[in-house]
């Protein structure tokens, strides 16, 4: 339809025009083909709505979607969250191809509001944060920034006072937990050194925010035995392209130690398959080189080749469900590690389910005979003392080296 045409069209006419190619992208993102019989009836339904209404496609707001929700309040509830869920990909799709208008971003163009966005620039860029670790950082200093600004968005004249930053440490962490209270003075230190490096104070002052004593970790940490991690990948269904993907990434937990955002990061271009390496991205952007172990390779070759797909995404793991985009985070890993243990009949209480094989593969080392040097080296420590912890899980050397308690009368 030329541009001349279309103020005459009827809105329906121009909704309708815009479905069938809808659809046509559901079904390149990989979706089945009764899901998209169901997207185009509530598409359909959409544009007869929207024609009543006389909402052109090109008017088209997030308003009139939460409306044409809205228009029957006693349907089920499952329908309705199926139309939501239908109806915000439609929008999407429009906004990209329609010229249709999304929900306008709000910009912060206040004095603090900039001060914000450069700080965020600068764990990103400078630092080379992961960005999990930005949404720590961020929060806190926005609420600092919130709680001594003026009406106008600039920031008070005592902002930045030794006294000011202690008193705003101490009534922020009143009756918090002691990991709240670190966190906070960590990023108030961060902060702060960031105005002093770009200019912004002329003093370093993130040496006026009092260190939050943290003791060191003293439970040893959960593991899988050797014998439960050969459980969990034997109890892997490897007859389903689901389990093949599984069988993969549980694989690279348990033998190379990765964690779980390192494996939602991995991309096809990080498998050298020529060189037998594995480029993984790890915490704060490092680049390290592991070893393509042979069961590895013969895993992901096979996902791969078999199970993947085509997808624009350059991830090796995608969801399984469309659409067919890398896998969303960390957590789907660990949705992933806590089915396969309820599958082998393993139970783990606690937070970090793939840390467990991190955990397991350290612990092995430690009991083969390994020193803290090189399973710092496989698991990629910047520092030994993180390894250290896993010397409380070497009971059977504590035992060789325990005195007998003495008896009654110093007695053996």
């Amino acid at each position: 339809m030329t541009s001349g045409t279309l103020q005459d069209a009827t809105p329906q006419i121009l909704l309708d025009n815009h479905i069938e190619p809808f659809l046509n992208h559901l079904r390149a993102a990989g979706y089945a083909e009764h899901t998209v019989r169901k997207k185009r009836t509530v598409a359909g339904a959409f544009a007869r709505w929207a024609a009543r209404k006389r909402i052109a496609a090109v008017d088209l707001n997030d308003g009139h979607i939460a409306a044409f929700i809205a228009r029957s309040p006693r349907r089920r509830k499952a329908h309705m969250k199926f139309e939501r869920g239908a109806m915000q990909r439609f929008f999407q799709y429009l906004c990209s191809t329609a010229g249709v208008q999304g929900p306008p971003v709000q910009q912060d163009v206040s004095a603090v509001g900039g001060l914000l966005r450069r700080y965020e620039d600068y764990l990103r860029k400078d630092r080379g944060l992961a960005e999990n670790s930005v949404l720590v950082y961020v929060p806190f200093i926005r609420d600092f920034l919130a709680a001594h600004s003026t009406e106008t968005g600039c920031m008070a004249e005592d902002a930045f006072a030794t006294l000011t930053i202690r008193d705003f440490l101490l009534a922020q962490t009143a009756r918090r937990s002691e990991e709240y209270t670190r966190l906070l003075a960590t990023s108030l230190r961060s902060f702060l050194r960031f105005l002093f490096l770009h200019g912004e104070l002329p003093q370093n002052l993130s040496t006026s925010v009092p260190m939050v004593r943290r003791y060191r970790q003293t439970v040893p940490p959960a593991f899988l035995l050797p014998e439960e991690v050969e459980r969990v990948l034997t109890a892997t269904d490897r007859l389903t392209s689901t389990g093949r993907r599984d069988h993969a990434i549980l694989l690279l937990l348990a033998r190379l130690g990765l964690r779980a955002g390192e494996i939602v990061a991995l991309g096809l271009d990080d498998i050298r398959w020529r060189a037998g390496e594995i480029i993984v991205r790890g915490k704060g952007r490092m680049l390290d080189l592991l070893p393509l172990l042979s069961d590895i390779g013969e895993a992901l070759a096979a996902y791969i080749h078999e199970d993947r797909g085509v997808s624009s995404s350059r991830r090796v793991f995608l969801r399984t469900l469309a659409p067919h985009t890398g896998l969303a985070g960390p957590a789907a890993v660990g949705h992933i590690v806590r089915r396969a243990l309820a599958r082998a009949g393993i139970r783990r209480s606690g937070r970090g389910a793939a840390h467990l094989f991190r955990h397991g593969l350290a612990t092995k080392m430690i009991r083969d005979g390994a020193c803290m040097a090189e399973i710092s080296e496989v698991l990629r420590h910047r520092s030994q003392m993180t390894t250290a912890i896993y010397t409380q899980v070497s009971f059977e050397a504590l035992r060789t080296v325990a005195q007998p308690w003495p008896g009654k009368g110093g007695a053996r």
